[in-house]
C-alpha cells in the first residue's frame, strides 16, 4: 500500500468490524481558529482517542472587509500559535487534520497565509505530513456564462448578479462541500486545509467516505462544527461527537459545559433562514425529524436527521468590492436637548458639510450617521420612550481618497459639536470625544458584490486540490 493513502485507509481498517461499523469519535477543536484554543479542553479530546479533528476558520459574518481585502481576520501571532497546537496535536496521535476556510474567508490570499503558517509550524515541530490545500476561488468565466444561461440566483432579498458584478469583486469564492475534502483525502492527505467551505463538510467528508449515513452524519457535523457552542453555557472548548449508526452523542471536553436537548436543538437553527432544512452543494440536511435525548447530566443523544442528495449541484458564491475609503468621526453626547434634536441635527450638519466641502472635495462621497442608543443598531420607527441620558454618534464617511473621507470628517466634527439648534443653552460644544483626533481612517470600505446560488455540474473542476510532502 502507497503512502498517499495511509491515512484514510488507516481509519477505514478501525472503524469496520464485523458488526459493521464501529462508532466514529470526531473531535472539534475550534469554532473558529485563530482565536485561542482551550488547551485543558483539547487536550481532553485529544486522550478520547479520536479518530481525526476538524476545525473551522471563517465565516462570512465578519462582513466584506476580509473577503475584498485579502487580510486574515485574526493575528498572526494567535493564529500560528493555534495552528501549532491542532497540528502537534492531530500529529502526535496520528490522525487526519482538516481546516476549512483558511483565513476567515477562505479566497487564495488567505489561504495562501495559512499554507505559509503551517510550512513554518511544521519546519519549527520537526513535523513530516502529506499536505493537501483545495482553492475555492470561482472562474470568472465560468460565473458569467452562469449568469448568462440563468443558473444563478440571489440569496434573499438581494439582486441579480451581473457580470459587471463580477468584474468589481477583489475576490469571489465559492462554498465548497464534502466533496472536495473527499478528493483531497482519496490523494493521501494527512491535513486538508481549504479555501471557503462550508462548515459541515469539515466534519461530514470523513464519515462519508466510511460509510456512515449522512442523514446524522450532516446532523453532527452541523452541531459540533462551533465546538462547545451548542452546551449550556455556551463556551469555545473542543467538542467530541461520536457518531454511531443512525446516531450521534454530543460531549464536552469542558465538564463546565453540559449538552441537553435544548442546547443542542437550538444549535441546529444556528444561521440557518429555514428551521428544519440545511442546504448544502451536494444535498439537503432535513432535521425536522430529528430527535433529543438527554443521555446524563453531560451528554446528549441525537436521532433522525435525514440526508436527501441533490438533484442538482449548487455552490454558494461569495465576492466583496471595494467601494472607497473610509473614515469615522466618533462622539459621545450627555445634553438631553441635542439627544432630543439629534435626528434633525444630523442632516442638517451633512447638507452644510457637503456645501463647505464643495470646492475642496470634488468626488462624491457617502455620509451615514448613527446614533447608538436611539438607532445605531436597528432604524427604530420611533425613538425610545424615555429617551436615553447619553448616546453615542458615529458618522460614516466612504470616499473615493482617505484624504478626502478625512477632510469631509474632520469638517462633520467641527460642525456638528457647534451646530445651533432650537432650545440649545451651550454654544461652547456638545459633544464628548472619546480620544483624540476624534476622527479616525480605517482603510478600505467594501460591500458584498456577490452572495448568490450558482447551479454546477462539475464540481471538481472547481475546487483543485494540491498535494505537498512536508
Amino acid at each position: 500500500m502507497s503512502a498517499a493513502v495511509i491515512a484514510i485507509e488507516k481509519l477505514r481498517a478501525e472503524v469496520k468490524s464485523a458488526n459493521g461499523l464501529a462508532p466514529l469519535r470526531v473531535l472539534s477543536a475550534s469554532g473558529q481558529l485563530g482565536y485561542g484554543v482551550p488547551e485543558a479542553a483539547f487536550n481532553e479530546g485529544l486522550r478520547r482517542q479520536p479518530h481525526f479533528i476538524g476545525c473551522d476558520m471563517g465565516s462570512i459574518d465578519p462582513g466584506p472587509y476580509y473577503l475584498g481585502s485579502g487580510n486574515i481576520a485574526t493575528s498572526e501571532a494567535q493564529t500560528r500559535g493555534d495552528l501549532t497546537t491542532v497540528l502537534r496535536g492531530a500529529r502526535s496521535i496520528n490522525v487526519p487534520l482538516i481546516i476549512g476556510t483558511a483565513g476567515c474567508a477562505g479566497a487564495s490570499p488567505h489561504l495562501d497565509t495559512v499554507l505559509a503558517m503551517v510550512r513554518e509550524v511544521a519546519r519549527a515541530e520537526r513535523l513530516h505530513f502529506k499536505l493537501a490545500s483545495i482553492r475555492a476561488d470561482m472562474p470568472r468565466d465560468a460565473v458569467k456564462r452562469a449568469i448568462r444561461a440563468g443558473k444563478v440566483k440571489p440569496l434573499g432579498a438581494i439582486a441579480d448578479l451581473t457580470e459587471a458584478d463580477v468584474d468589481a469583486s477583489t475576490q469571489l469564492v465559492g462554498q465548497m462541500g464534502i466533496e472536495a475534502f473527499q478528493r483531497a483525502l482519496d490523494a493521501g492527505a494527512d491535513v486538508v486545509i481549504a479555501g471557503r467551505a462550508c462548515d459541515t463538510a469539515v466534519y461530514a467528508a470523513i464519515p462519508g467516505m466510511l460509510g456512515y449515513p449522512l442523514g446524522p452524519a450532516m446532523h453532527m457535523a452541523k452541531i459540533v462544527e462551533c465546538a462547545s457552542l451548542c452546551t449550556t453555557p455556551g463556551g469555545r472548548d473542543a467538542l467530541l461527537g461520536t457518531l454511531d449508526g443512525e446516531s450521534f452523542i454530543v460531549d464536552s471536553m469542558n465538564p463546565i459545559r453540559n449538552a441537553s436537548p435544548m442546547s443542542v436543538a437550538a444549535h441546529s437553527l444556528y444561521e440557518q433562514g429555514d428551521p428544519y432544512r440545511v442546504y448544502e452543494p451536494e444535498g439537503t440536511l432535513h432535521v425536522d425529524t430529528a430527535r433529543y435525548e438527554q443521555l446524563d447530566a453531560h451528554r446528549c443523544r441525537i436521532t433522525g436527521a435525514r440526508w436527501e442528495p441533490a438533484k442538482q449541484f449548487t455552490v454558494k458564491i461569495e465576492g466583496a468590492a471595494k467601494v472607497g475609503e473610509r473614515a469615522l468621526m466618533l462622539a459621545g453626547c450627555a445634553d438631553p436637548r441635542a439627544i432630543a434634536a439629534m435626528k434633525e441635527i444630523l442632516p442638517a450638519v451633512e447638507k452644510t458639510v457637503r456645501e463647505l466641502t464643495s470646492k475642496t472635495v470634488k468626488e462624491a462621497f457617502q455620509v451615514y450617521h448613527r446614533v447608538y442608543g436611539i438607532d445605531g443598531v436597528f432604524n427604530w420607527a420611533q425613538p425610545p420612550e424615555p429617551l436615553p441620558r447619553e448616546v453615542f454618534v458615529m458618522v460614516e464617511i466612504i470616499a473615493q481618497t482617505a484624504e478626502a473621507a478625512k477632510s469631509v470628517a474632520t469638517v462633520f466634527k467641527q460642525f456638528l459639536l457647534h451646530h445651533g439648534f432650537p432650545g440649545r443653552i451651550s454654544t461652547g460644544g456638545n459633544l464628548a470625544f472619546p480620544f483624540t483626533p476624534p476622527e479616525v481612517v480605517t482603510g478600505p470600505a467594501y460591500r458584498f458584490s456577490a452572495y448568490h446560488v450558482m447551479e454546477v455540474d462539475d464540481l471538481p473542476a472547481l475546487f483543485p486540490v494540491s498535494i505537498e510532502q512536508l
